[in-house]
């Protein structure tokens, strides 16, 4: 397919200069306004000098002194319609919530205060723009550079963490004279205190964060990032330790979607977007920058606040129809994974407690005594727990439910039912659960995937709870298996992502099939069934994409490589089409199975187990993976096996690779696909007779057929040039298809549509509104018909859910409509 990328349009720029500084920690105090729709308040960073993961490329040390001019052309903040500081007292025996609560005025959507923010640039950029040098040049004072995109930056000062009373414990030498120094060392001393006193040092960050200013600091913004400096701050080691950013969001920022919940209620929430997390806060987003967290939220005392953190947070009320909402984060995370949820969901909870919740509950709480032996764990000292003997035993961690009122009991009829023998089957093929409990929420109908899986919190889509328990167990495995790939360990380059999403979509089935408890021969035959169905979907996406796109390790030598700064760019992080692809989940899952088959099922798992101990907690590139697994393979079993063979065949090329078509050619057809191929006969067999028909003949006896062999069916019979009316009528009467998963019902109005079946549209009206995860395909299939009247129901849908649609989403059914 001959589409054109354009590395302006279609680049992600990571802009943090993190070879030079690193954020340890973030305090986030913020007010959600719904009458607004921004969110407002500070965030304090907590910063280390170095990075430990730098790594230069000579290819990418290009800079920009155009635009390193241009960053240093700073201006003293103009007044702001806020306080300029907390003239509070400080008081030891300040809460979570005693920060000050600013006014919220109108919606913010003129960018009033140009000076400061984001400034909407043309597009247009070249790659090597984002690549600058940010470090000292001789005379020049030292440059802090954040990621940030459609934020209203109001003030950054320095925060005078030496005020804080009890802080002296931290100032080691006495020696030193010099303010600024004295209070880097605080900061020092304090990010790095050691694991079993992490409730004394999130207590101290909370007591910090609250500490006066003492000094505005210069900032200026571009299309991408906020730079920061201080006049005589040449180095990243004289630069503040600890800084306060006063800022807010904007309606359109595109890391937050504000919405109505299914029940018309408003609420927002962070849907994974491509920008990530800049656009709800300022942030070091290159993945090596690991960082933990605390946030301190405010809402309506009608709404709820979920979050990434490890408590299971309860409101507290402030003061008549106010609630403060406060969680924290000890794991060291990058800062994409940082997630929110603001709505009025409603906890699902069960109507009996069975034995396996009533453990669950018996949550494991750090303590001082469990953590103590930090040297068996490869990453950095927090406190872990594959340290945490009682923690290896747990199978099901503490967990919630939460869904808008009107889906309450669609939840508790299946989802509630589904969580705990996932957990269970999920530690049971990898032990420890590196997250200490789970909150799942089933988002808005906009939400644009059918789940997604951050610290602590999942989300799934409405589509999942429709038809049988199937659709809803396989992605909640899938959203489960990432709490130890693209979680506990996550890619070091976000361009392999296969790193995370290969290893959720192999271990899905097979947490799938133990969540069921099925007898091994009924597990192979169903996860081979599910293998023809992947293998049919690449296919068809390699057919239809860019050849880019398709590669698994785009950057090949130069993965994982950053500027002298750590600045980098995601080769097609921004792509349109990228984000309607599943090459990375379904090549990542072949390889996956290929490596799995030819080492054997135990050795393998065993192998996964071992590999999870070794790197919980770091990052990793491909042959990190690779080369620990080829050192596990008996010689007998590698033959031609080796990281290049690999690199070559699976992961720098594009198109199908070479052993999976060998594999496929040679496989057996698995016996529940050719019980479909059977249908099939059948159904061709019935399509071919007349309307009218002289004498009876034998009715045909169809088989009740598993939801993955009505997707297969389905897909068989849309390879057929036609159907008749009687047909389609008669296979939706045989299967409830109306009633079916999103799935299947996707395949169904896919038929509805090439055949123009009419009595069926309702059904594509339906899926259009209410699984809009999965609709964007079938608009393209409604247009591409030059049917007037499947184009006019393609534009009608639109017009109704374009206000609430997913914005790329919208933007790409917009470009196929009009």
């Amino acid at each position: 397919m001959d589409i054109k990328l354009d590395p302006s349009r279609d680049d992600l720029p990571l802009m943090a200069n993190t070879s030079h500084i690193l954020v340890k920690h973030y305090v986030l105090d913020l007010d959600v306004d719904f009458e607004s729709q921004i969110i407002e308040g500070t965030l304090v960073l907590f910063f280390e000098s170095g990075n430990r993961y730098r790594k230069k490329s000579s290819s990418t040390e290009e800079t920009c002194q155009s635009e390193s001019d241009e960053a240093c052309k700073f201006r003293m903040p103009e007044p702001c319609h806020v306080p300029v500081t907390n003239t509070r007292t400080f008081s030891s025996k300040m809460g979570y919530n005693d920060f000050a609560i600013y006014g919220k005025g109108e919606k913010d959507t003129s960018g009033k205060d140009g000076n400061h923010d984001n400034q909407e640039q043309a597009s247009g950029i070249s790659s090597s723009k984002y690549c600058c040098d940010t470090g000292n040049h001789g005379s020049e004072d030292f440059l802090l550079v954040l990621d940030c995109c459609d934020l209203s930056v109001l003030k950054v000062e320095e925060v005078d963490v030496a005020a804080v009373p009890g802080i002296e414990k931290f100032t080691r030498s006495p020696k030193l004279t010099v303010v600024s120094e004295l209070r880097n060392q605080i900061v020092h001393e304090l990010v790095t205190l050691p694991a079993d006193r992490w409730r004394e040092q999130l207590d101290y960050y909370a007591h910090c964060s609250q500490a006066p200013g003492c000094g505005e600091l210069l900032f200026d913004t571009d299309t991408w990032s906020l730079q920061i400096r201080k006049t005589g701050a040449q180095t990243a080691t004289d630069f503040p330790h600890a800084i306060r950013i006063r800022y807010r969001t904007k309606p359109q920022g595109r890391s937050v979607t504000w919405t109505s919940d299914q029940s018309g209620r408003p609420c927002v929430y962070t849907m994974g977007s491509p920008i990530n997390n800049r656009a709800l806060f300022p942030c070091q987003e290159p993945p090596v920058a690991m960082s933990t967290w605390q946030a301190t939220v405010r809402a309506s005392a009608s709404f709820v606040v979920l979050m990434s953190g490890e408590n299971s947070a309860k409101p507290t009320q402030l003061r008549e129809g106010c609630s403060s909402w406060h969680y924290y984060v000890t794991m060291p995370m990058p800062a994409s994974t940082f997630t929110i949820a603001v709505g009025p969901w409603t906890e699902v909870k069960p109507e009996t407690c069975s034995p396996s919740d009533q453990a669950a509950k018996r949550s494991f709480s750090p303590s001082e005594a469990d953590f103590r032996c930090a040297s068996i764990c490869g990453h950095v000292e927090y406190p872990c727990r594959f340290q945490n003997a009682s923690a290896a035993t747990q199978e099901i961690i503490p967990h919630r439910v939460f869904a808008p009122g009107c889906l309450r009991g669609a939840c508790q009829e299946m989802l509630l039912q589904l969580v705990s023998p996932c957990l269970s089957a999920a530690h049971s093929v990898l032990g420890t659960h590196p997250f200490s409990r789970l909150d799942v929420l089933i988002v808005p109908a906009n939400f644009p995937s059918l789940g997604m899986a951050s610290p602590h919190i999942v989300f799934l889509s409405q589509s999942t709870l429709t038809g049988g328990s199937h659709l809803c167990g396989t992605r909640l495995c899938h959203e489960i298996a990432h709490a130890w790939f693209g979680l506990a360990i996550g890619a070091r380059d976000w361009t392999e992502e296969w790193l995370s999403e290969g290893f959720a979509t192999h271990l899905e089935d097979v947490f799938w099939a133990k969540a069921q408890q099925l007898a091994p021969h009924e597990a192979r035959e169903q996860q081979e069934l599910r293998a023809c169905l992947r293998w049919r979907r690449l296919q068809d996406e390699l057919r239809n994409s860019p050849e880019p796109l398709q590669v698994l390790r785009p950057s090949k030598e130069k993965t994982g490589l950053v500027t002298d700064s750590g600045s980098s760019v995601i080769k097609h992080g921004l792509s349109p089409e990228k984000g309607f692809m599943q090459v990375h989940y379904l090549k990542g899952y072949f390889l996956l199975r290929f490596l799995a088959r030819r080492l054997g099922d135990d050795t393998y798992f065993s192998f996964l187990r071992k590999f999870v101990h070794t790197f919980h907690g770091q990052l990793i590139l491909s042959q990190d993976f690779l080369q620990m697994l080829l050192e596990n393979i008996p010689e007998e079993k590698r033959l031609d096996l080796s990281v290049e063979s690999i690199f070559r065949d699976w992961l720098e090329s594009s198109g199908l690779p070479q052993p999976l078509q060998t594999e496929r050619q040679a496989g057996a057809e698995c016996g529940l696909a050719r019980q479909v191929g059977a249908e099939v006969s059948k159904w061709n067999r019935v399509n071919r007779r007349p309307r009218k028909r002289k004498r009876r003949g034998t009715k045909e006896v169809f088989e009740k057929l598993l939801p993955d062999q009505l997707v297969l069916l389905l897909e068989h019979l849309l390879e057929q040039k036609t159907l008749n009316p009687r047909t389609l009528q008669s296979l939706e009467r045989t299967y409830h298809l109306p009633q079916q998963d999103a799935e299947v019902r996707h395949r169904w109005c896919e038929l509805v549509v090439k055949h123009k079946y009419t009595k069926a549209y309702r059904d594509v009206e339906r899926f259009l509104h209410e699984d809009q995860a999965m609709g964007v395909y079938l608009y393209g299939e409604l247009m591409v018909s030059e049917d007037a009247r499947q184009q006019q129901l393609a534009r009608s849908c639109f017009a109704l859910t374009r206000e609430q649609m997913d914005r790329c989403s919208a933007q790409v059914v917009a470009e196929m409509l009009f």
